[in-house]
């Protein structure tokens, strides 16, 4: 089985990129609201809130995978 070392290097890349992308808008949704995401989900158990942020994750990682791929 031969590795084709082009294809790992991106995808390397490609996967930095989406994590780094990941980051940055969870970066910039938090300081965009006027409470603490992270107290209000851990101190204060707010379920929604944290569903909403988890279907904000899942938007953007399928945003980001359809840009890569194409």
């Amino acid at each position: 089985m031969e590795i084709d070392v082009n294809m790992l290097v991106s995808t390397i890349v490609y996967a930095l990129l989406g994590v780094a992308l990941m980051g940055g808008s969870f970066f910039v949704v938090t300081k965009a609201v006027p409470f603490s995401v992270r107290k209000e989900i851990e101190a204060d158990q707010n379920v929604a809130l944290a569903v909403l942020v988890g279907s904000m994750f899942l938007g953007i990682a399928i945003i980001i995978a359809a840009s890569i791929s194409g």
